[in-house]
């Protein structure tokens, strides 16, 4: 069964700044929630506390009605797969030797490597198109390369619920789709509840079930991208004039923003007189 995880009235900062402010939130069980909102409005700092890599200043984060600190690392990990912001392999590490530290959290000194593990890490290798440089060294890889190897690895792992900071950082827009359409179908066939920040509106509107919209450390709203997103929604938290028409591909809410090099108004989309 997929956990369910809550956050309870969550302050969190870095010293004595306050990132996010009295936050509580659940979020679906098998759903593909997307976060989103300005840079520094606390997104990736949810992520991290919803994750444990942060404490909270006050409030508790729940899996399964249990408060996460007292869960044990690995049997954390069996439940929750991130792929962070920013990534550091260890020097010289080989990319099949990197995504099968995904299968680290299923060994235990009775359970040692097994035809399983390297089936997952070849199928993980697979999918994300890192097979052809198995053997090459992370470090030799190009941007693109190296995020595709780690986002093989967080798969590798096999948890019900996968967390993603910024996951299409370095990648062209077609690997960006691909990976997004790869995350919709694990989400889809497998039940796995997946949670991402992401920074582009529309593929946010576009793949999220679930959208979650922050400012200023607060959530502002939440619900189905059918549902919340409007230019007035839009505007007030990105201070972005702009008009809202359906996806002609997926039908869910596309964001047009108005130049502000040419007015910044909404004459600009009326039609000129022939």
């Amino acid at each position: 069964m997929t956990p369910s995880l809550s956050a309870a009235h969550l302050t969190l900062g870095y010293q004595k700044k306050i990132v996010v402010d009295n936050l509580s939130l659940t979020l679906p069980e098998g759903k593909f929630t997307v976060i989103v909102g300005p840079n520094g409005c606390g997104k990736s700092t949810l992520l991290r506390a919803l994750c444990r890599l942060l404490k909270p200043q006050s409030g508790c984060v729940l899996l399964d009605g249990k408060d996460i600190v007292e869960i044990p690392t690995k049997a954390l990990a069996r439940q929750i797969g991130l792929l962070p912001q920013q990534t550091i392999a260890p020097e010289g590490i080989t990319v099949v030797d990197l995504v099968s530290r995904g299968r680290y959290p299923h060994q235990t000194l009775l359970r040692r490597w097994s035809e399983t593990d390297q089936l997952v890490v070849t199928q993980a290798m697979t999918v994300t198109g890192v097979d052809a440089f198995a053997d090459r060294r992370v470090d030799e890889l190009s941007g693109g390369q190296r995020q595709r190897v780690w986002i093989a690895m967080v798969l590798a792992q096999q948890t019900p619920m996968l967390f993603l900071d910024e996951p299409t950082t370095w990648l062209d827009i077609a690997h960006q789709i691909e990976l997004l359409d790869l995350f919709r179908q694990l989400n889809q066939q497998q039940g796995c509840t997946l949670v991402a920040v992401l920074h582009d509106l529309n593929q946010a509107c576009r793949y999220a079930d679930h959208l979650i919209v922050m400012k200023e450390g607060r959530m502002i709203t939440e619900g189905s991208p059918a549902e919340i997103v409007d230019s007035k929604l839009i505007e007030e938290v990105f201070n972005l004039p702009c008009q809202i028409i359906d996806d002609p591909v997926s039908h869910t809410p596309l964001v047009i923003p108005y130049s502000r090099s040419l007015g910044g108004d909404k004459s600009q989309t009326q039609e000129k007189p022939s």
